[in-house]
């Protein structure tokens, strides 16, 4: 059995906790930017979905993940439109891909099957089995240090990807931060009870990471080699992947603005209990709005990208390369680019 495909639990355990409100878009937040919603389109081959991260590699190839478990990559610098070729397939459900500094390989979240190798040539081999004494569950998104340490989340201890949303509504802190030591292959827990921790970005001299609680709609930064966990902001949005651009400063994909019903439920647990065996379409669902943030490294907000009209739905992964920054999605039929500065920023 796949470590994504164990039973979820089928009631969740909700503890009570405050009301909250989501604030405003507004000041750093305002959509002023609305370019993500005039994005040039990279379609997947007709039936695949989900390209939840991506990746450019040292050659400019353009790599993501669907939700099939293939591996696509695109030609360096590709026309709008161009269509990927299949790079591998993880047998599993790929979500954060980064690259390994030492030897060039892609290192792989899969929701399913732990952290990945996948060599340029398609082999895929698996690097976790147990993590810190008990399985890898949920790998979500990952750093990688210089020395090929790969720090990655593992988000939740009870609910697989498909069942994230009662992770959500459950609201407990079922999750991880962990480390591969690529010359042991041990995997050591750098800080525990995390609510849902997701996107890792380290600082530029390592000292620390960044991490996304999306449940929480928090951003972190926890120390190396201490674990020390450091609340830097609270965000009005829920925040998915992290990419660092190198300069101190990440980007973070938001795939919604905070839900008033989510906040209001918090305070009554045994609604949310039943909340969560509801159909899917009966539950609090996300907002169709497009939003990735630039912020620096104490979390402050430098600039926000949005897409009101929702045309590039579920924001989950970002990455900047050269004038660009790609998008990918938990659920749209491709990629997503948008230059990084001209025509639709303020004042342009």
């Amino acid at each position: 059995m796949s470590i994504g495909s164990r039973p979820a639990p089928r009631l969740i355990r909700p503890v009570r906790e405050p009301a909250t409100v989501p604030p405003p878009l507004s000041g750093a937040w305002a959509p002023d930017d609305q370019r993500l919603d005039r994005a040039d389109h990279f379609p997947l081959p007709a039936g695949h979905r989900g390209p939840e991260d991506v990746l450019i590699d040292p050659a400019g190839r353009v790599v993501t993940g669907t939700e099939d478990g293939r591996l696509w990559r695109w030609p360096a610098d590709p026309a709008p439109g161009t269509v990927p070729s299949v790079l591998a397939d993880t047998g599993g459900r790929p979500l954060g891909i980064e690259l390994d500094p030492t030897d060039g390989s892609l290192l792989v979240c899969d929701s399913e099957r732990g952290l990945l190798r996948v060599t340029d040539d398609g082999r895929v081999r698996e690097l976790t089995g147990a993590g810190a004494g008990s399985p890898v569950r949920l790998a979500n998104n990952a750093a990688v240090a210089r020395d090929g340490t790969v720090f990655f989340s593992d988000s939740s201890d009870r609910f697989p990807l498909s069942q994230w949303k009662r992770d959500m509504l459950e609201h407990r802190p079922n999750g991880r931060l962990l480390a591969y030591q690529p010359d042991s292959g041990r995997i050591t827990e750098v800080a525990g009870g995390l609510y849902f921790p997701n996107g890792v970005g380290l600082t530029p001299d390592e000292s620390a990471l960044l991490v996304a609680e999306t449940t929480t709609h928090r951003l972190l930064r926890i120390g190396l080699p201490d674990g020390r966990v450091e609340v830097l902001t609270d965000l009005p949005a829920y925040p998915d992947n992290l990419s660092a651009v190198g300069d101190g400063t990440y980007w973070v994909a938001l795939p919604s603005p905070r839900l008033p019903i989510a906040e209001r439920l918090l305070p009554y647990p045994r609604l949310r209990q039943v909340a969560a065996l509801l159909p899917d379409a009966l539950r609090p669902q996300p907002r169709r709005y497009g939003l990735v943030a630039l912020v620096d490294g104490d979390g402050r907000v430098l600039r926000t990208l949005h897409g009101p009209s929702g045309r590039y739905p579920m924001v989950t992964g970002v990455r900047q390369h050269g004038g660009h920054l790609w998008l990918g999605s938990l659920t749209a039929t491709g990629l997503s680019r948008v230059p990084r500065t001209g025509a639709g920023a303020p004042g342009a």
